[in-house]
C-alpha cells in the first residue's frame, strides 16, 4: 500500500504528513505542470525570468511617489540627486553638501553605485545630472534610464542569487517545485512595489544578502561574509540580518575546533579588511567618518517615522514615548526591547549551527528590528520578508500571510495619488 500524503485528525482537519512536498495549489504550479507535458519544461526558467520583467516593467509604467511634485519630489529625486552629487561633488564632500536637498544617508557602496549609474547616465544625457540646475528633472527618457538601472541591477544581482539559493534549498525537489520557488519570489509584491513603483534599489542589497547565504551553504564562509559586508555597505538596514549571521558563523567557530579558531581570525580579518575598503576615502579624520555615521544612523529624527507600522508607533496611541522621554533614553529601551526579541533565536542558533535554522533565525532577528528598534522606515518591512519568502513552499501559509500584509503595508505608505 501506498503512504499517504495526509492525514486526517480527530477533528477532521487534514495534516499533510512531514516528510511529503508541501502542498502549493496555485495557477503556477498548474502552468508549470503543463509546461512539462509539452516538453517546455527546460525553458521554464527563461519563461519565468521574462514574466518578471515583464511584471516589474509594468509597475514601472505608473507613476512614482512624489512625481511631478514640488519641492522634494520623492525617492526617485533622492536617487537621481545621488548620482548627480558623486558625479560633481569632491568625495571628501559627499556626506556634507546640501544636507536640506536629499542629502546622502546611505553607506559608501550605494555612493560608488549612484556615481556609475551617473556616468553611464551623463553619456546619454549630461542635463540629467547638472549640478544643482536639474533638481526635479523629469524627463521621460531620464525616467526611462533610472528605471531600466533599478531592473538591471536587480537582475544582475537580486535574481541570480534567488535560483542559487533555490536550487541548494529544493535540491531533492523536482524541477517544478524548483521553479515554482523562483516564480513565487520573484513576484514578492512588497519588494516590486517599493522598488520598481515607489523607485529605490532595495534588490541590491537583498541579493547580496543572499548571495552571502549561498556562500555559507557552499561553506565559502569568507567569501560569503563579504557578501553580507556589501550588503552592509550599500544599506545599513542590512544590520537587522546581522545577528543572525554571527550567531551562525560564531557558532560554527566554536563547534569546529581547532579548526574554528582559524575560520574565526579569517572572518574577523575579512570584514576589518572589507569594510576598510569601502571606507577608505573617508577615514581621513575622525571628523569626516563621524559625519558618515552620523547620515547613515539619524537619531534625530526620532524613534519611528511617520506612521509605520511597527510596536512603537502602536503604542504611541495610548503612551506618548516621544513626549515623555528624551532620545538617548527611547535609544537604550528599543535596544533592550529588540535585544530581548532577538536573543531566544540568536542563541538556539549559535548552540546549533544548521543552514536550515539560518534563514529561520535570519526572519525572526528581522522581524525583531522592524517591530522593537529605533528609527524604523516602512521600506524596511523587505528584510523580514526576504527569507520568510525563500521559505514559501516550507512554509506556504505563513509566508503568503506575511506577505500580503506587507503588500498592504507598502501600498498604503507608498501609493500616494
Amino acid at each position: 500500500m501506498s503512504k499517504s500524503s495526509e492525514t486526517v485528525d480527530n477533528n477532521g482537519f487534514i495534516i499533510p504528513n512531514n516528510d511529503q512536498d508541501p502542498v502549493v495549489d496555485s495557477p503556477a504550479e498548474r502552468w508549470l505542470n503543463w509546461l512539462g507535458q509539452t516538453n517546455l519544461g527546460k525553458c521554464s526558467t527563461v519563461i519565468t525570468l521574462l514574466f518578471g520583467i515583464y511584471v516589474r516593467w509594468n509597475v514601472g509604467l505608473n507613476p512614482y511617489s512624489g512625481q511631478n511634485i514640488p519641492p522634494m519630489y520623492g525617492d526617485y529625486e533622492a536617487q537621481r540627486h545621488w548620482m548627480e552629487l558623486t558625479l560633481h561633488v569632491p568625495m571628501n564632500r559627499w556626506y556634507y553638501y546640501d544636507l536640506e536637498w536629499w542629502g546622502l544617508d546611505y553607506p559608501p557602496l550605494t555612493a560608488y553605485v549612484s556615481w556609475i549609474c551617473g556616468k553611464i547616465g551623463s553619456m546619454f544625457n549630461p542635463e540629467w545630472f547638472a549640478l544643482d540646475v536639474s533638481r526635479g528633472f523629469e524627463s521621460e527618457e531620464s525616467k526611462l534610464f533610472m528605471r531600466s538601472s533599478v531592473l538591471i541591477l536587480e537582475y544582475l544581482i537580486y535574481v541570480p542569487s534567488v535560483i542559487v539559493f533555490v536550487n541548494w534549498w529544493l535540491a531533492s525537489k523536482s524541477w517544478q517545485k524548483r521553479r515554482l520557488a523562483v516564480l513565487f519570489i520573484l513576484l514578492q509584491p512588497a519588494l516590486i512595489l517599493i522598488d520598481h513603483g515607489h523607485f529605490q534599489y532595495n534588490s541590491v542589497m537583498l541579493g547580496l544578502t543572499v548571495w552571502s547565504l549561498n556562500c555559507f551553504f557552499y561553506e565559502y564562509d569568507v567569501i560569503g561574509s563579504v557578501a553580507f559586508c556589501l550588503a552592509l555597505g550599500f544599506k545599513q538596514m542590512s544590520l537587522y540580518f546581522s545577528p543572525a549571521i554571527f550567531a551562525y558563523l560564531l557558532g560554527k567557530c566554536i563547534k569546529n575546533k581547532p579548526q574554528g579558531f582559524i575560520l574565526f581570525v579569517k572572518l574577523g580579518v575579512t570584514v576589518i579588511i572589507t569594510f576598510a575598503i569601502m571606507f577608505f576615502p573617508f577615514l581621513d579624520s575622525v571628523e569626516h567618518i563621524s559625519q558618515v555615521i552620523i547620515r547613515m544612523f539619524p537619531l534625530n529624527r526620532g524613534l519611528y517615522e511617520d506612521k509605520v507600522a511597527n510596536f512603537w508607533c502602536a503604542i504611541n496611541i495610548i503612551i506618548k514615548l516621544r513626549e515623555m522621554f528624551e532620545i538617548h533614553v527611547l535609544t537604550r529601551i528599543s535596544l533592550f526591547a529588540t535585544l530581548l526579541a532577538i536573543l531566544p533565536s540568536c542563541i538556539n542558533l549559535g548552540l546549533n549551527p544548521d543552514k536550515h535554522r539560518l534563514v529561520y533565525c535570519l526572519a525572526n532577528s528581522a522581524l525583531a528590528f522592524f517591530m522593537f528598534s529605533f528609527q524604523v522606515h516602512e521600506k524596511s518591512i523587505l528584510l523580514p520578508a526576504l527569507p520568510i519568502t525563500l521559505l514559501i513552499l516550507d512554509e506556504p501559509f505563513w509566508s503568503s500571510w506575511f506577505n500580503n500584509v506587507a503588500l498592504f503595508r507598502c501600498r498604503k505608505s507608498y501609493i500616494k495619488g
